[in-house]
């Protein structure tokens, strides 16, 4: 039988794994396109491809954490549902960036959002908690 938390730890490696896979693409990409490390300029595709990898990283300091408090005092399956939103989010913030990095609102929105939003509940839930409620 599923421990619904397992739903909150399947979104926490799914994340985790999406980030790698992003470092992955960023590595290739400087392969691709010749640029040697360290730089990290001097080729707009590697460094759009960059750009997904250090933001991802960026949000994942946010992400993880509220999304495990949050888990602590909301139900698990809401929690995981929100940051499966977060995952797509980072998707569509990839494919939109390394292809037209103007377009890349959307994807940033369903990442930003999420993430604050699981903030926000985990904040909420400590606060309850620690007046009884």
């Amino acid at each position: 039988m599923v421990n619904i938390m397992e739903y909150v730890d399947l979104v926490a490696i799914i994340a985790v794994l999406q980030f790698l896979f992003f470092g992955a693409l960023t590595g290739k990409a400087r392969e691709k396109t010749g640029l040697k490390g360290p730089a990290v300029t001097g080729n707009h595709e590697f460094e759009c491809m960059y750009r997904v990898q250090m933001n991802t990283l960026e949000l994942l300091v946010i992400f993880l954490p509220a999304l495990y408090i949050a888990s602590k005092y909301w139900s698990s399956l809401i929690i995981a549902g929100i940051g499966i939103v977060y995952v797509i989010g980072r998707v569509l913030y990839w494919r939109a960036y390394v292809t037209e990095p103007s377009k890349r609102g959307p994807g940033f929105m369903l990442s930003i959002i999420p993430a604050a939003v699981l903030a926000v509940m985990a904040l909420i839930g400590i606060i309850m908690s620690m007046l009884g409620m």
